[in-house]
């Protein structure tokens, strides 16, 4: 495989329909159906997941009369090239501005614990350099 980021590999209902599979773990055209906004019908979804299979992004098996996908790429590298791509598009790659936006984000929600294991994760990474 090439090493282009995930997300510039798909079109975009490939996507969509990939981001459906991440979401749930597993799924069959019928749930994908279901998730996928302004979906073109069910043969269109079928037809996308028989290729997301045939590139190799998904895994498929047999239930029944029904295929069954799953992601065949690590969720961890499908969340880094998310990032990635979102750093690069919309913080002109800069890892501090992306980061600053997302505790900005959810600076409300986060608890008192959670803000301890950020603290001692970024106080980690200072003692390795």
């Amino acid at each position: 495989m090439s090493r282009q980021p995930i997300e510039h590999r798909f079109s975009r209902r490939e996507g969509q329909v990939m981001d459906v599979v991440f979401r749930l773990g597993e799924a069959s055209v019928a749930e994908v159906l279901d998730r996928v906004p302004d979906a073109a019908g069910y043969n269109a979804i079928r037809n996308t997941l028989s290729i997301l299979a045939e590139k190799g992004y998904l895994r498929h098996r047999r239930e029944g009369h029904r295929f069954i996908y799953s992601p065949a790429i690590p969720v961890s590298a499908a969340k880094q090239s998310a990032v990635q791509h979102m750093m690069q598009t919309f913080f002109g790659g800069s890892p501090r501005d992306a980061i600053l936006t997302m505790l900005d984000l959810s600076s409300s929600r986060l608890s008192e614990e959670e803000l301890d294991e950020i603290k001692a994760w970024i106080d980690e990474r200072r003692e390795d350099r």
